[in-house]
């Protein structure tokens, strides 16, 4: 992020499968500080390269996963072998890490699903620390469904 960074931040997920001009638009339209791609670090990887590389010395502190519908039940089921809950899964499509103005994040959210028809979540915040992300020892898990859309599993 090339802007200052407060400690008034927060960060939001995008659904994976919606990328495009749109959430662009509106991250200048709500002056996010920062922007990545999650996939083949995970988002705890992500969010970690994301905050080396800032102005200010800061941490992101995640509080929520959103993770596709039954996801956390099968990965449980398989000794977490992939680090989904631990936020180390490499995703293919993993959706968006925003850095926004804390008293801007659920603005975002609520336009981009209002314009898109598609959610997006603030997982956690940005406060003042040694440039490192971490995750919450019990984070909550947001099952993400299935859209009812033709075509469109998420």
């Amino acid at each position: 992020m090339s802007r200052k960074h407060s400690t008034n931040d927060s960060t939001s997920g995008i659904d994976s499968c919606k990328l495009d001009r749109l959430a662009a638009r509106l991250m200048h339209k709500y002056n996010a500080h920062g922007a990545t791609d999650v996939t083949g670090f995970g988002l705890l990887g992500h969010a970690q390269n994301l905050s080396k590389i800032q102005k200010n010395e800061v941490s992101f502190v995640i509080h929520n996963l959103p993770v596709i519908a039954k996801m956390a039940a099968i990965s449980k089921a398989c000794g977490n072998m992939f680090g989904l809950l631990q936020g180390t899964s490499a995703e293919t499509s993993g959706g968006l890490l925003i850095a926004l103005p804390r008293e801007q994040a659920a603005a975002f959210c609520k336009d981009i699903e209002k314009q898109e028809g598609y959610q997006s979540w603030i997982i956690g915040i940005v406060e003042k620390g040694n440039r490192t992300a971490r995750i919450i020892d019990k984070p909550r898990v947001i099952e993400v469904p299935a859209k009812d859309r033709e075509g469109e599993l998420w």
